[in-house]
């Protein structure tokens, strides 16, 4: 347990006194495999949560992304996952419709683990060719708040075609985040 909050406390920013090792929790409901890279062939809504955390200071070379760990759990049984990696934010606008808010984007960069199929001939599974996937995502939305926001974001896993199979998996729904 130690060694665990060891390598947690390294995620945090080093050097201010009000830095939090946890920057930022996201909720959301999304539409499991949408087919947008590929066919459709699973079902069901994925209920997602994700952590977000600080930016370390030896990132900032790389714009300073913040690292993120996070699940999508389907709720029809089909392909679950966890992920990790690393987000990037911009702010496209600020002080929008209220003093305060802002428009922003987001691209995370980063793996999955997954607990579907690796290879099958199931018509309502995918062949996601192996167990560790690379994960990308893009989000937009608007921060109504300086500490809550609501987004849309797409997620994509595939194996970039470094196994047999590859059919990859697409993901797409609506967030809300809470700053802390």
């Amino acid at each position: 347990m130690k060694r665990l909050a060891f390598a947690l406390a390294l995620l945090a920013v080093p050097g201010t006194a009000s830095a939090q090792l946890v920057d930022e929790v996201r909720l959301g409901v999304l539409a499991h495999d949408i087919g947008l890279f590929g066919g459709n062939a699973e079902d069901g809504v994925d209920l997602n949560a994700e952590v977000r955390f600080g930016s370390p200071s030896f990132l900032r070379w790389a714009f300073s992304p913040r690292p993120h760990l996070g699940v999508s759990i389907n709720t029809s049984g089909a392909t679950d996952q966890a992920y990790f990696g690393l987000t990037w934010t911009a702010t496209l606008f600020r002080d929008v419709f209220v003093r305060g808010d802002g428009l922003f984007v987001e691209l995370a960069l980063g793996g999955a683990v997954h607990d579907g199929k690796i290879d099958t001939q199931r018509v309502d599974r995918k062949s996601l060719g192996s167990r560790v996937l690379f994960r990308e995502a893009f989000e937009i939305g608007w921060a109504f708040t300086p500490s809550q926001s609501i987004s849309f974001m797409l997620d994509h896993m595939s194996n970039a075609n470094l196994a047999e199979r590859n059919e990859g998996l697409d993901n797409f729904g609506v967030r809300y985040g809470l700053k802390f």
